[in-house]
């Protein structure tokens, strides 16, 4: 039991206490209890996202080709989390998702419609010779707009080293474990 506890903190990051908890609640399975450490985490990170963040950094990666970099302000709320290495070692994961997966805006609802529209009248000339109906197109169409969204949007992007997971959900896990709220500012690309 306490090897399993063990794993699963370095997996998770998550308190002893919480791990013997879910442990317990899961009746040994231990990737129950993960699930069920994610759970509680996803909560605990939702009551700290009203909370106030003054202090950061800015991360910055650039690329081993020398031709494309990227820079992004993580906020949190104290300057002892900004000192921590697992803060500073999310704030480049950011860049370096900025640089590799190119967003254009922070959340999907930041993405201009003008935008979609623009994009739906191309994908509407992509559908004209298929033989679907109008119903189905329609829905396509609203599909390839959603996908549009997530893949444009920097939080609803799949986080690059590892792809069960979004950087939406990533920052929530380090809420959880950082025991602060943390919030993503502005991000540039600089390519030549």
């Amino acid at each position: 039991m306490i090897k399993t506890i063990k794993e699963i903190r370095e997996e998770t990051g998550a308190g002893v206490v919480d791990i013997k908890k879910a442990l317990d609640e899961a009746k040994g399975d231990r990737e129950l209890a993960k699930k069920i450490l994610r759970q509680k985490g996803q909560e605990k990170a939702g009551k700290k996202k009203n909370r106030t963040v003054k202090e950061g950094l800015i991360g910055y990666y650039l690329h081993s080709n020398g031709k494309q970099a990227s820079m992004v302000k993580l906020y949190c709320e104290t300057d002892f989390v900004a000192r921590n290495n697992e803060f500073k070692d999310l704030a480049r994961d950011l860049a370096m998702q900025v640089v590799a997966m190119n967003p254009t805006d922070l959340n999907e609802e930041d993405i201009s419609e003008e935008i979609i529209e623009d994009r739906k009248e191309f994908w509407k000339k992509e559908l004209v010779e298929d033989k679907k109906s109008e119903e189905i197109k329609r829905k396509i169409l609203e599909g390839k707009a959603n996908k549009f969204r997530s893949e444009k949007a920097l939080m609803s992007q799949v986080f690059i080293k590892d792809s069960s997971k979004t950087i939406e959900v990533l920052i929530k896990e380090k809420i959880t474990k950082l025991g602060e709220n943390i919030e993503v500012g502005e991000f540039i690309k600089f390519e030549i």
